[in-house]
Order: C-alpha cells, then sequence, then structure tokens
C-alpha cells in the first residue's frame, strides 16, 4: 500500500524521458519516493492518504538555481529601484552589512515559504555575504530550510575583493582566500549530504568575477573537485560584466572561466546574458549549466539572455528567481511564465512554448544541481516531490484544450499543494508550517532594522 496517492488530475506532466502526458492522471508516493504514475486506465494502489486532483495538472516540483535569499529583507528599497547592476549592488552593501543568524533564518524561512506557494520544491541559494562577527549564517539558512521542510542547495558563497582592491563590496564584508577556503571545506563536510533524495548539498560559489580575486576561483575549482561538489557564480550578466572583465583580466568572462578551471560539468553560472554565438557552443561543450533570471535581467536592464540557442548547444538551463530585491518575487511560476514570453521575444513565437519552459523549471534545473532522475521529475524512483495546479475559476476559463499551455499562459498561478519529500508543505494553498506568522513578524523587525525604517 502506497502512503500518498494523488489521483483523478485533469493530466499528469511527468517529463520523464518519454514526456508522457498522463490523463485522468495519479502519482502513488510511498516514503520519500515516486512509486508509480499511471493515467486514469491505469489501476492505482491503495493508500493510506488520498487526494483528489480532479481539474488540476500535476508537476514535478519546479527547481530554483539562484536565488539570494537575504535580500528579501530590502525587497522593493525604493532608493535602489531604477539602478543598473553594480550602482545598485554599492548602493546596498552599506544595508546588507547588517544582517546576522536571526534575520538570515528569518529571511530564508520566508523566502522558502514563498517559494513552495509557486510550486517549488528544490532551492538553491547563493549567499556570498559574511559580514564580520554575523555568525553562522549559512546554518542559520539550513535550519530554517530543515523546519520549513524544503530541499535545499546552499552555496557557501565569498566575496574577497573589496572598493580598496577595485572590487564593488566594502572591507568588512569581504574575507581573505585562506579563509574562505577554509570556510567552504568547513561546510561542505557539516553539511553536505550525498545519499539519493538528501535534503542538503552544498555548492562552492565566488560571488563573482568582481569581488573574488582569481586566485579564489582557481583554488574553488580544485577544491570543489577534490571535494567532489559543485560550483556556481554569477557569469556574463551585463554589458558591465564583460568590460571589467576585459579591463581586469584582458579576457572576456568566457575565457577567463576558461582559464581558472571552471569550464566543466560541475559548474553552472547565473545570468550568461552575453555570451557570443561561439561561447555558448563551448559552454555547451564543456557541460556548464545555467541559471536563467529572467525577471532580475529585466528589472536591472541587463538584457535577454539567449536561452533557445543555449539549449540547442547543450547546455542545461534552469530558472532562477534571483535575490528579492532585485527580482522582488520568488515565484518560479512567474519566472517560467516570463522566461517563456522572452523567448518568443528573443527569438520568434515558435520558439518556446509552456512546455519548453516547464521543462527549463523542472529537468533543467535538476541538471544544473546534478540531480537529473532524481529531481524534476515523476518517475519510479526519484524523490516525492510534485506541485497540484489547479485550473478552474475565472482565469481559466475556456482553457480545455492543453493543460500545460493553459497552466504557463494564464494565471496568474501558485500551488495549490506542493509535497517535498512526500510531505506536504504547501496544501489547499496555504504554507502549513504553524510558526510561518511568528517568523513573518520577526522577519518585518529585521528588515526595518536593517532598512533603518522607525
Amino acid at each position: 500500500m502506497a502512503d500518498l496517492l494523488i489521483r483523478n488530475a485533469r493530466m499528469v506532466a511527468t517529463v520523464d524521458a518519454h514526456r508522457r502526458e498522463l490523463a485522468g492522471g495519479w502519482v502513488a508516493v510511498t516514503g520519500n519516493l515516486v512509486e508509480a504514475v499511471g493515467a486514469s486506465t491505469d489501476p492505482a494502489p491503495a493508500a493510506t492518504e488520498v487526494v483528489d486532483a480532479a481539474d488540476c495538472l500535476v508537476t514535478p516540483g519546479l527547481v530554483n538555481t539562484h536565488h539570494h535569499i537575504y535580500q528579501n529583507l530590502t525587497r522593493a528599497y525604493p532608493p535602489m529601484t531604477d539602478k543598473p547592476l553594480f550602482g545598485w549592488l554599492q548602493s546596498l552593501y552599506p544595508l546588507w552589512r547588517a544582517i546576522d543568524e536571526e534575520s538570515v533564518y528569518a529571511s530564508a524561512f520566508v523566502g522558502l515559504a514563498e517559494l513552495a506557494l509557486s510550486g517549488c520544491t528544490t532551492s538553491t541559494d547563493h549567499l556570498y555575504l559574511h559580514p564580520r562577527g554575523a555568525g553562522d549564517l549559512l546554518g542559520a539558512e539550513i535550519a530554517a530550510a530543515r523546519e520549513l521542510g524544503m530541499r535545499f542547495h546552499p552555496t557557501r558563497g565569498s566575496m574577497s575583493l573589496s572598493h580598496k582592491d577595485g572590487g564593488l563590496p566594502p572591507d568588512d564584508v569581504v574575507a581573505d582566500d585562506d579563509e574562505i577556503l577554509a570556510a567552504c571545506d568547513d561546510a561542505v563536510h557539516r553539511h553536505h549530504d550525498r545519499a539519493h533524495g538528501a535534503m542538503v548539498r552544498i555548492a562552492l560559489a565566488p560571488c563573482s568575477p568582481f569581488s573574488v580575486t582569481e586566485h579564489l576561483m582557481v583554488q574553488s575549482a580544485e577544491l570543489a573537485e577534490r571535494l567532489d561538489v559543485r560550483l556556481h557564480t554569477h557569469f556574463a550578466e551585463n554589458a558591465e560584466d564583460d568590460e571589467f572583465s576585459l579591463a581586469r583580466f584582458g579576457c572576456r568572462p568566457m575565457e577567463y572561466l576558461e582559464r581558472t578551471g571552471w569550464c566543466s560539468d560541475r559548474t553552472w553560472v547565473a545570468h550568461c546574458v552575453m555570451p557570443h554565438p561561439d561561447e555558448i557552443v563551448r559552454l555547451g561543450a564543456a557541460g556548464v549549466g545555467v541559471a536563467h533570471c529572467p525577471s532580475s535581467n529585466c528589472i536591472l536592464a541587463s538584457g535577454i539572455a539567449p536561452v533557445v540557442p543555449l539549449r540547442a548547444a547543450g547546455v542545461k538551463v534552469g530558472l532562477g528567481v534571483d535575490g528579492s530585491s532585485s527580482a522582488d518575487s520568488a515565484s518560479l511560476w512567474l519566472e517560467a511564465r516570463t522566461a517563456m514570453l522572452l523567448a518568443k521575444l528573443r527569438d520568434g513565437a515558435h520558439a518556446a512554448t509552456a512546455r519548453t519552459m516547464l521543462e527549463v523549471a523542472t529537468l533543467g534545473g535538476a541538471g544544473c544541481l546534478g540531480r537529473e532522475g532524481e529531481i524534476g521529475v515523476l518517475a519510479p524512483g526519484a524523490v516525492a516531490d510534485l506541485a497540484v495546479w489547479r485550473l478552474d475559476g475565472p482565469v481559466f476559463a475556456g482553457a480545455v484544450a492543453d493543460p500545460v499551455e493553459a497552466w504557463l499562459r494564464c494565471g496568474p498561478s501558485s500551488a495549490w499543494h506542493t509535497v517535498v519529500d512526500g510531505r506536504f508543505v504547501v496544501r489547499d494553498g496555504r504554507v502549513l508550517h504553524p510558526d510561518l506568522h511568528h517568523v513573518l513578524r520577526s522577519h518585518r523587525q529585521h528588515a526595518m532594522r536593517i532598512q533603518q525604517i522607525g
């Protein structure tokens, strides 16, 4: 007998190797794994708990491949809403230096709850800001993810190149290379779980070429190889990024990635807005993944990433909501829809469909995180991470021909149920954890303190 049966869906979009779409479908869960999937014509197993998904689309849980969750403490901060990337960062660093364990716990809890409401079941976080005396920030956000029940891939980020050294951040939020490498080694040994179905895995993530030394980039790649963990950084984000790389390193970002040892299949990069056509081919050949952050790229006027050519070259493209004070909304559904619209705008109306972006939001994210066949798919043996989406009410009226296109073209839409590791995190459109309102009050207090309001 299964533990949980989601049945009677209008459609189950498995996103499996055969891209099966099962009318009247069901998903059976035993423990933390998918036991079986089927259509209305297939006999479903008995289960301890049965949930009716009539008029719903069931998909794999969505995967968020790039975020800076602590930034939701300065969400929609008015003085920063009209600046491009570099000026935006330099203006916000003085506020962000005030983060600590309590505020990072609250921001992670709230940010991951927001993601769960958008059907996200696995999220990474690029936590690169570690002010002196702030405490164990990585441990704080991992504790929040465990408490909420979300699958979490945080990165031990870092900055080592301060403003006085030609970088962007102030002196008190950077550390020297040896200190950073030791902290990365410690984070992996303390938190990284290599088991199938792991709830926490760690990656190494120097913030960006304009905030770390070349030595740290090289050493981080070597350490990731020794520890067998993944690598993440910002890459080719906008024209300023290109100009900085040419001026400081004498090469384009792609060449810098290659010369520092980062062109490998353990790497995924954020944004990748400005690659040349030949660089797209090289990224695909190297097996590098890309976290596409369409809302952030629009808000910061960074440009439109070449998602269609990247995928055609074999690059594993996932979605990222990016930091909450640049993208402001941590909704994977919104990112999938925006990505579809921008791909059509850039490469033609035929270039991307809702199914394209469902694949990006699931399989692509799994590829970025090195967990293909384990997350981002509904198939026997995969983890029991899924989202149930209602397709009824006024916003879906008339959308009767194609549930997947309806899911992304209509809306806005939030998940009705979000199941992570076989357990409900969101049910009937609500986050189940009883402490959410308390944490929201705490989050507000920390946000007001950091923004120096009141």
